[in-house]
């Protein structure tokens, strides 16, 4: 049995907490360089405002219906998350964070009134964070994510929907989009309205044998989800990536070398941070920065510079350092570059990782306690607490012009209460 915990639009409820006259008003959150709508409350949503609507397209319907616009508040949003995250550990020994607003729990062992418990799952969750979430409980992972899909649309369920009896999940079914399936994609969608399948129900209802040849062992294993036979098993342990970007687009044109290594020394820190998140080290790194493809009559550039790090590192330091030859190496004077990012390559797990017999290994041991030593004061105080020179103030040159206090992840920003 499994379980699908749903944070209801999530970056728009973590905006709320804070400012709980919001509740019952439209609420929308703007992606990076508050360019396009990437969260909306119910109220917004009714508006007719859809993902990814660009703010300038839906300005009208926003100053019309006083709209509240939030920039993006990732730092806020992924530390509310965590706190999620804390909650549901309590309910099940195995949790699998699928995304920053969703988790997996198997409940395989636990002798439970699973519907009693979805819901006391929903309502811990509320009196902890804050935050509404729907949990679904079915046989399968599949079927507990539009398990907490109806949690979101009856109200009447109160956050928590246990589906297991053969005649509901049937009639679920039949009312179910295809193309809300979890696992059905747009390329998979096409084929199936060619068939003429609209429901989920329809594709259940296909012969096993037409699955297997037309959608290969993925849509197989959705079929097989949807029948009620787990198929698709809880991921405990998340595989290390093997390639981290961090990018951005600026707000305003950088043309001078000094702006621009500052730019990228910020990214290189995002990108080392996740690096030792996983416990990983790079062997190469590429660097690129573009000019506004938009400007006409500007001069363009897209200049990238592949640098080889010959000891592998997950040093702060010695990475940023690396980024910056790389920025020296594409820079190009009279340009205005418009976006810029660092993207590692050949990632390996630290452990057990042998260095060059030449390797000064007296200073690879210095700059990793120096780095270890940064990430314990930036679990204390927040990322930012330590900067290096060469990231300027730390600050990426977005425009953030709607972004919310950091409540929970800088000390200045903490709500302050007064008592007369």
């Amino acid at each position: 049995m499994y379980a699908l915990a749903d944070c209801n639009n999530f970056f728009a409820s973590c905006e709320r907490v804070f400012r709980p006259e919001l509740n019952g008003k439209p609420v929308i959150v703007l992606s990076n360089n508050d360019g396009c709508a990437v969260a909306r409350s119910n109220e917004a949503k009714a508006l007719g405002i859809k993902m990814g609507d660009p703010l300038f397209k839906i300005r009208d319907i926003v100053e019309k219906n006083h709209v509240h616009v939030f920039s993006g508040n990732f730092a806020l949003y992924g530390d509310m998350s965590r706190r999620v995250q804390e909650v549901l550990r309590n309910y099940s020994p195995s949790v699998e964070v699928y995304s920053i607003d969703e988790a997996f729990l198997d409940l395989d062992g636990i002798d439970v009134d699973f519907d009693k418990y979805a819901k006391e799952i929903s309502r811990e969750c509320w009196r902890q964070t804050s935050i509404p979430v729907s949990v679904g409980i079915a046989s399968t992972k599949t079927l507990a994510k539009i398990a907490s899909k109806l949690c979101k649309k009856y109200p009447k369920l109160k956050g928590g929907c246990y589906m297991h009896r053969p005649q509901d999940i049937e009639k679920v079914l039949k009312k179910f989009p295809a193309e809300d399936v979890w696992g059905i994609g747009r390329r998979m969608m096409r084929k199936l309205e060619a068939m003429g399948v609209r429901t989920a129900w329809d594709y259940v209802s296909l012969p096993e044998t037409t699955v297997r040849m037309l959608f290969h062992l993925p849509g197989y294993r959705t079929w097989k989800e949807l029948k009620g036979i787990p198929c698709i098993a809880l991921e405990d342990m998340i595989e290390p990536r093997q390639t981290i970007c961090v990018s951005r687009s600026f707000s305003k044109e950088i043309t001078t070398l000094q702006e621009l290594s500052e730019q990228v020394a910020n990214f290189a820190e995002s990108a080392v941070t996740k690096l030792r998140g996983q416990n990983s080290i790079a062997l190469e790194m590429v660097v690129f920065a573009m000019t506004n493809r938009f400007k006409e009559n500007a001069p363009q550039a897209f200049s990238s510079s592949h640098v080889v790090i010959p000891d592998g590192t997950a040093d702060h330091r010695v990475f940023i350092r690396h980024a910056l030859d790389g920025c020296r190496d594409l820079f190009r004077e009279g340009y205005g570059y418009k976006k810029a990012g660092v993207v590692i390559t050949k990632l390996v797990q630290e452990e057990g990782y042998a260095h060059s017999l030449f390797s000064d290994m007296d200073a690879l041991e210095k700059e990793s306690r120096l780095s270890t030593s940064i990430d314990s004061i930036h679990k204390l105080f927040g990322r930012g607490a330590v900067l290096l020179g060469s990231q300027g103030n730390g600050e990426i040159r977005m425009s953030r012009e709607h972004q919310s206090p950091h409540y929970t992840t800088l000390w200045e920003d903490i709500p302050k209460a007064s008592v007369r």
